[in-house]
């Protein structure tokens, strides 16, 4: 019965909900919900982001195909010395330190198939590495302009260097990791208590074509915080893997590479809240915002942002908020609720989406309702300490 259930729940979400999403989405824009104009400067907006999502992807199902996050988890496992604890400490800091220097989309891509093949390696269950992903790509990437693509259009509208905008939000965004890891560390405190034994070494068996894939990933880590739009660096790095695989591995090379089902749910997100924007409702959100730097006021920007970002994720929910935040208090408010709170429903941002779709790639089951409710509760404290921490600093 419960294996009848699931695969109910996973026809719903992997076929009815993305092809309901792009029939709506297509009518919007063939009735003119969306006029032209609207969907030129949509896709000036987001065809860069999605650009880069399906770049990066391409990128970490080459390198995984290569071995590149074989050889890093097993690394890591020898760090760990046996001891999970210790093991559990070395993920929580990759994973925050790669969120806020390279981006939480990055983190779900590159990172979620290092901690799965880890857990493999070490003879655990990746589900409490997994959570950890996903939580902490959201949670950590108030840090820098980098961290986050809303973080980049706010870094714009503040009109600030990257120093600076950490200056102005690192208050909240180290308490928003703090709490994540206290919160990550009591659910699972069972299963990191103990040792852990190493399975054998994987066997690489094209080591030059790990050799290259690995320094395309090590070139292109800093490269995604070199100030060169992340689009293009992605893009150039998937089409190096491409070059390679096509004259190495050939029979890799499919149309799976690409995330249609990611793409298509975000795009058709995209294109329905701008048409809800476009056709009259900013005075509804004018007067839910309402006005004041005051906690309450900032409670209130925060609590928007955060029910905007996992009804219709981040990205639209930020774009259609933006226009009401015109102070660093207000605008750092609504990052909160944008850049923290997703971690609700599965398309609250893209990184949860990316993060989803690498599971599945790996044969990682989640429950969507653990999921969601866990998400709930830590997103009930994080949401006004953060905004707290902001006010106060």
């Amino acid at each position: 019965m419960r294996e009848n259930q699931w695969n109910l729940a996973s026809l719903r979400w992997n076929v009815i909900v993305p092809w309901a999403l792009i029939a709506v989405a297509v009518l919007t824009v063939v009735t003119g919900r969306l006029p032209g104009d609207d969907l030129a400067a949509l896709a000036e907006t987001t065809g860069p982001v999605l650009v880069f999502v399906i770049a990066m992807t391409i990128v970490a199902e080459l390198a995984s195909v290569a071995g590149v996050f074989s050889v890093v988890a097993e690394r890591l496992a020898v760090w760990g010395r046996g001891r999970r604890a210790l093991l559990w400490g070395f993920v929580l800091v990759m994973i925050t330190l790669s969120t806020a220097l390279m981006s939480l989309d990055t983190t779900a891509v590159l990172i979620t198939p290092v901690i799965v093949v880890l857990a493999r390696h070490v003879r655990v269950s990746p589900l409490p590495f997994a959570l950890a992903t996903v939580w902490l790509a959201n949670t950590a990437s108030l840090f820098l302009p980098v961290s986050n693509l809303t973080n980049l259009l706010a870094a714009d509208a503040l009109g600030g260097t990257p120093l600076g905008f950490f200056v102005e939000f690192w208050a909240p965004a180290l308490v928003a990791v703090l709490i994540t890891v206290i919160a990550l560390t009591l659910i699972h405190r069972r299963s990191l208590v103990g040792r852990y034994e190493l399975a054998e070494t994987t066997t690489i068996p094209d080591r030059r074509l790990l050799f290259i894939a690995a320094v395309v990933v090590a070139v292109l880590l800093p490269m995604l915080v070199s100030g060169l739009p992340v689009a293009l660096v992605a893009g150039v790095a998937a089409f190096v893997l491409l070059v390679v695989f096509a004259v190495r591995r050939r029979s890799v090379l499919t149309f799976r590479l690409v995330p249609w089902q990611t793409v298509g749910i975000a795009a058709s997100l995209f294109v329905i809240v701008e048409a809800i924007h476009v056709q009259g409702c900013v005075a509804a959100l004018d007067t839910a915002v309402g006005q004041g730097e005051g906690l309450f006021d900032l409670l209130r920007i925060a609590a928007i942002g955060a029910l905007g970002a996992n009804a219709v994720n981040n990205l639209p929910a930020y774009l259609s908020l933006s226009a009401f935040t015109d102070t660093p208090l207000r605008l750092g408010a609504l990052l909160i609720g944008v850049n923290l709170a997703p971690i609700i429903t599965p398309w609250g941002s893209l990184a949860t989406l990316l993060w989803h779709q690498r599971l599945t790639a790996m044969g990682v089951e989640i429950s969507w309702r653990k999921f969601a409710m866990l998400g709930l509760s830590l997103t009930l404290v994080l949401v006004p300490v953060t905004t707290l921490a902001l006010w106060l600093v």
